[in-house]
Order: structure tokens, then sequence, then C-alpha cells
């Protein structure tokens, strides 16, 4: 399988530097716990990288593409789900989307406001728009993301003509992708700060043993992005199941040792690693975890 990008896909990526650029260079001292930005969300829609899906000639690895290039922004988007989510349902991409597996309540939700699509995955899909009473604001919580909090479900809910299964396997798609553009952020971050900061007299990222656990990162890294690649290329549910482990199980493996590279730094929020590292510890919780997907992917592969 060639997942080499091709001329669309390297223009698309060429547009986006373009527009992301002033975005990423935004000053990121004590930015608290999560950063958004309305004029960037806009922007993507209006420049229709958030469509990319739903053309034929693009498809589905390319919405991963954007999916991951995003996530490498010290801004959380919703473009994930947008991306990769709303045109399987042929949802609005314009309004913030979140997913609940069955009908868990009391569960942080990202971007969950009044107005937000609110799809439910049982055995069928549907989903809801979510008014003021039935959500709670979350402004304090630590996730890298703005979340809300689910309390009330509605019985009725439009239901859609999408299986589970397909559903799961794109939800699984984009958190692989996202989850292997903030996991390379992080490890930028990190590697920036060892190469420069110095410790008996030469610089931290010099040391072996540093060397040899940074590379570790970035090996796993590169997994979760190659087989995000692959499971949108190849829409397999065994594919998706195992990206979404590996992104998940590489989160849980990782984000602890570039914290800990930090030093004291990477206790604080004056250095914007926690920008991508909280997220990770979010997205590696959807789904009921590792765990889950681990068990969906033996399934999927042997029944």
């Amino acid at each position: 399988m060639d997942l080499s990008l091709n001329a669309d896909q390297v223009a698309i990526l060429d547009s986006l530097e373009s527009l992301t650029r002033p975005y990423a260079g935004v000053s990121l001292h004590e930015t608290g716990f999560s950063l958004t930005d309305g004029a960037l969300d806009r922007e993507l829609q209006q420049g229709g990288f958030l469509d990319v899906a739903s053309d034929p000639d693009l498809g589905m690895v390319t919405a991963a593409i954007v999916v991951e290039r995003l996530a490498r922004l010290p801004q959380a988007t919703r473009a994930a789900l947008a991306s990769i989510i709303a045109p399987i349902l042929k949802l609005n991409t314009q309004t913030p989307l979140c997913i609940v597996a069955g009908d868990q309540l009391q569960r942080p939700l990202r971007f969950l406001g009044a107005g937000a699509t609110v799809v439910v995955v049982t055995d069928t899909v549907s989903s809801f728009t979510a008014t003021a009473s039935q959500v709670r604001a979350e402004p304090d919580a630590l996730y890298g993301y703005p979340v809300g909090t689910l309390v009330e479900m509605p019985s009725d809910r439009e239901e859609h003509d999408v299986g589970s299964d397909v559903f799961m396997t794109h939800w699984r798609i984009a958190l692989a992708a996202e989850s292997a553009g903030l996991l390379a952020a992080a490890l930028d971050s990190v590697c920036a700060y060892t190469a420069q900061r110095h410790q008996f007299g030469r610089p931290l990222a010099s040391f072996q043993g540093m060397r040899h656990r940074l590379a570790e990162t970035k090996v796993r890294t590169n997994g979760v992005y190659w087989l995000a690649m692959r499971a949108g290329a190849t829409l397999n549910p065994a594919d998706a199941a195992l990206a979404a482990f590996h992104a998940q199980e590489s989160a849980r493996q990782v984000v602890y040792d570039l914290h800990q590279f930090m030093g004291g730094m990477g206790m604080t929020l004056e250095h914007p690693l926690h920008l991508w590292t909280y997220r990770l510890k979010l997205l590696a919780s959807e789904m009921g975890g590792r765990g889950n997907n681990a068990l969906a992917a033996a399934r999927s592969i042997w029944g």
C-alpha cells in the first residue's frame, strides 16, 4: 500500500501551512489548560479543509492527514470529528460535534455546549442538539480541550442510517489521526527544549539515556501516524481498532516521559507541553480506553 502524499495532498498541506502559520506562532506563555481560537475554526471552515473527506478524489486519508497536521497546533480545534465523523452522518461541520458511547452521562465531552450536536452510539447511531439544561459547563477542567458534561439525554433523537460498526471505524480513525499529531507536536516541543537546556555543561538531549527514550517516542509516534493512514485508506474495522489501540497505548507510555524530560518546567503552565499531552490524556480514555480497542481489534481479526 502506497501512503506517500500525492500532488493534491501536498497542495492541501501547503495551503494549510500558510493558513495556520500565524496561529502556530501565538505567544504560549501561561496560556492556561486549553487554548482555542474561533477565528482559526472559521478559517478552516471557510477554506474547505474540514470537507475534504466528502470529495471522492481526496477521501478519508486526506481528511486524516489534515486532522493530524491540525492537531500539532497549540490550539485545540474541532477538526477531527468535523472532518471524519460529520460527513458520514451528513451533519453541518460548523456545529460542534460530541460523541457519547452508549447511554453514558456525567462524562466530559470535548466542545460540548448548548447548540452542539451530540451523537449517541449504541446498537444504532442517533443524535440530538444539546440545550443549556442538558449541559454542565466545566470551565476548570484540565483536559486541554474546552469540555462540558452531559447531565441529561433526551429519548427523542434523530436516527442516522449508518451502522454502529461503520461509525466506530471512523471514530477510531479520527482518534488515531489526532493522537498522531498531538504526539508529534509534544515530541517536537520536548526535543527543542532539551536541545537548548544545559546540565553538567552540555545539552540535555546529548545524554544517551534521554536520546534512547526520545527515539522510542519517535518510533511510537510514527507508528500511530502510519496505522491511522492505513485505517483511513482501508476503512477496515480491524485496522481502525489497531490504530486507536496503538494511539492510546502510546499516549500512556510516553506522556509521563515527556513531562519528566522537562524537569520542573514540565510541572508548570509556562511551557506549552500540556496543551498537547492533556489532550492526549482525554483521548486515551475515549471508547472505553485502549483495552476496549484491543478487544475490538481481536474480534475484528479472529471473530
